[in-house]
């Protein structure tokens, strides 16, 4: 059954990874996401529904436009691959459990906006915002349906206490940490939260050694200067992964003390 639920979860994550594709290209440009239907960026002529299939399309057609024959680039079945991973990932960690849902919209919405954030160095309120309402709204229905008041209960308290420290962070250096990133927490205090108070301090801390590590390797091969902004939201998004993922391996020492 298990083995079931992952390889649906996987496809429908193939599925979703096609859609966050058209919201990673469209959102920042102040586009539509409904309509109209996906086209090539190069000759505008609309992609027929035969080439619009995940991964295989781009395969058959060998990375180009079948009408311009321009090139597609590589990120369309990257994203689209990474949106099955990580939904058949959600699928085996948590199971067939009411919170699933809750975890796809996070994963999906955090994987748009790492990948906007590192194209365009913005975390669009149109994806931020209505991801946090959503994944709030089914959770408080897992915990409705499941009897689960104290996972939403910290899940709540860790949304509100991430928000503050960024807001302050924000507040005593904007150029260390933008709005954006202050409109996340949320977000991801929801989502670990549910898990525990140890997956919000997992995901924090790794946001940011993962960030410290990668802005030194930068800094060191000067690819970056000191005052150049970095994608925050990216390190975010991973270190809400990895705290999903491998959070429970990585805490269970801990839980001997």
């Amino acid at each position: 059954m298990t083995g079931l639920l992952i390889g649906l979860c996987a496809l429908l994550g193939l599925a979703i990874g096609s859609f966050l594709n058209v919201v990673i290209y469209r959102v920042p440009r102040q586009l539509s996401v409904v309509s109209p239907h996906s086209a090539c960026t190069s000759c505008g002529l609309r992609i027929q529904d035969r080439d619009n299939v995940p991964v295989v399309s781009w395969l058959i057609l060998r990375g180009r436009c079948r009408n311009c024959n321009s090139p597609i680039s590589v990120r369309y079945p990257l994203v689209e691959l990474a949106g099955g991973v990580v939904f058949a990932g959600a699928a085996a960690r948590i199971g067939f459990h009411w919170d699933l849902p809750a975890y796809f919209v996070m994963l999906a919405s955090l994987l748009a906006l790492a990948l906007i954030d590192l194209e365009h160095l913005v975390l669009p309120k149109r994806i931020v915002y209505p991801s946090i309402v959503t994944v709030f709204g089914l959770l408080l229905l897992a915990a409705i349906l499941d009897g689960r008041w104290h996972n939403l209960f910290v899940a709540v308290i860790s949304a509100a206490a991430w928000f503050v420290v960024y807001f302050i962070i924000n507040a005593v250096s904007p150029r260390a940490l933008g709005f954006g990133d202050v409109r996340l927490a949320p977000l991801l205090g929801l989502g670990l939260g549910w898990l525990g108070f140890g997956y919000v301090i997992l995901g924090f801390f790794s946001a940011n050694l993962i960030g410290a590590i990668v802005g030194i390797v930068l800094i060191t091969t000067k690819r970056m200067s000191r005052h150049q902004q970095i994608p925050y939201g990216v390190f975010l998004a991973l270190g809400a992964a990895l705290a999903i993922f491998a959070g429970a391996e990585i805490l269970a020492p801990f839980q001997r003390f």
